[in-house]
C-alpha cells in the first residue's frame, strides 16, 4: 500500500499534506504536478521565442503534449486512488486489524490453555504420589492424620484446576470460532481485491495507450520540422532562413539544375484548397513514421496532391505505384 503511494505521489511532502486533510476531512487543494509544469513553461518559452518560428512552434506543441500527458497522470491517480488503493487501505487499516486482533488473543487464549493443563496434569501426579504413600499404611495417628489433610487439600486442588481447564477451553473454542470466520471471510476479501487489482492495472494500461498516443502525435507534427533545418543557416548565401511559419522552410532559394522555376511558399498553401496535382522536389531524407507515410530521399522529384480533411501540413505523395502522406516543409513545387 505504501509503495503504490509512493508510485502515484513521489513527493513525500504531498503525500504528507494529503494525510493531513484526510484525516481533517477536507479536500486536499489540486496542484500542478510535474508534466503540466513542465508543459507550461515550454508553451511560455515558445511563445516568447514566436509561435512563427519553427523553434517556437516546436516548443509549443511539445508544451501541449506534456500539459495533456499531466492531465492523464493526473487521472492515473484519481482512478488507481478510488479503485485500487482505496479498498486496499480500508481493509488494512479495518478488517486486517480486526483480525490481527482477534488472532492475537486467540494466542493468549491457546497460552492459557497450556498453563491450565500443565497445572491439572501437576495435581494428578501429586495425587497420585499421595495415594501410593496412603496405601503403604503409615503408622501414628498424628502421621495418618497430617497426611489426610495433605490429600485432602491435593484432591481439592486437582478439581479445581480441572474446573479451571474447562473454563480455559471453552473460551479458547470460542475465540478460536471467532477468528476461523474471520479468516473465512478472506477468500472474499481476496476476490474484491482482485478486480481491485484489475481496475488498478486497466488504469496503467488507459494511462500509458494515452502517453504513447500523445508522444506519437507530437512526432508527427514535429516530422513537418527538418531535422537538419538548422544546419540550412549556413547557407545564407544560397537560402534564406526563414523567420516565419513552419511552410515557409520550402521557400528555400536551392536553384534546380533541371532549369525547372521554383514556387513560391504561398503555393504550398495554395495547393492544400485545389484539386490538382504538382510536381515537387525533395528537400530533405525523410524516413516515413508509418504504412500511410511515404519515404522521400532528397532531390527527387514527385508528385502531390491534397486531399480533403488531411493535417493541413501534409500533402498526399505518389511515386509510381507508391503513395502516401509527405510533410509540406519537405517539399518544394516546381512549375
Amino acid at each position: 500500500m505504501k509503495q503504490t503511494e509512493v508510485l502515484l505521489q513521489p513527493n513525500p511532502n504531498a503525500r504528507i499534506e494529503e494525510f493531513v486533510y484526510e484525516k481533517l476531512d477536507r479536500k486536499a487543494p489540486s496542484r500542478i504536478n510535474n508534466p503540466e509544469l513542465l508543459g507550461q513553461y515550454m508553451i511560455d518559452a515558445g511563445t516568447e521565442f514566436g509561435p512563427g518560428t519553427a523553434y517556437g512552434n516546436a516548443l509549443i506543441k511539445c508544451g501541449e503534449t506534456q500539459k495533456r500527458i499531466g492531465t492523464a497522470d493526473r487521472e492515473l491517480i484519481q482512478t488507481s486512488a478510488l479503485n485500487f488503493l482505496t479498498p486496499l487501505r480500508n481493509f488494512i487499516e479495518g478488517d486486517y486489524k480486526t483480525i490481527a486482533k482477534e488472532r492475537k488473543l486467540l494466542q493468549n487464549k491457546r497460552l492459557d490453555l497450556d498453563a491450565a493443563k500443565t497445572r491439572l496434569k501437576k495435581a494428578k501426579a501429586a495425587e497420585t504420589r499421595n495415594s501410593q504413600l496412603n496405601s503403604a499404611r503409615l503408622e501414628g495417628d498424628n502421621i495418618m492424620v497430617n497426611f489426610s489433610y495433605v490429600l485432602n487439600f491435593l484432591h481439592v486442588k486437582w478439581l479445581k484446576s480441572e474446573q479451571e481447564l474447562r473454563i480455559t477451553q471453552s473460551e479458547f473454542d470460542r475465540q478460536a470460532e471467532i477468528t476461523r470466520l474471520l479468516l473465512e471471510g478472506i477468500s472474499s476479501t481476496h476476490a474484491h481485491h482482485l478486480r481491485c487489482l484489475n481496475d488498478f492495472v486497466e488504469a496503467q494500461m488507459t494511462y500509458y495507450a494515452q502517453c504513447y498516443q500523445y508522444m506519437l502525435d507530437l512526432q508527427k507534427q514535429l516530422g513537418s520540422f527538418p531535422s537538419n533545418y538548422l544546419s540550412n543557416n549556413n547557407q545564407t548565401s544560397l537560402t534564406p532562413v526563414p523567420s516565419v511559419l513552419p511552410n515557409a522552410i520550402g521557400s528555400s532559394a536551392m536553384a534546380s539544375t533541371s532549369g525547372l522555376a521554383i514556387t513560391s511558399p504561398s503555393n504550398l498553401s495554395d495547393l492544400k484548397e485545389c484539386s490538382g496535382s504538382r510536381k515537387a522536389r525533395v528537400l530533405y531524407d525523410y524516413d516515413a513514421a508509418n504504412s500511410t507515410e511515404l519515404s522521400l530521399l532528397a532531390d527527387e522529384v514527385i508528385t502531390v496532391f491534397s486531399v480533403v480533411g488531411m493535417d493541413s501540413d501534409w500533402l498526399m505523395g505518389e511515386r509510381g505505384n507508391q503513395k502516401g502522406k509527405v510533410p509540406i516543409t519537405y517539399l518544394e513545387l516546381l512549375n
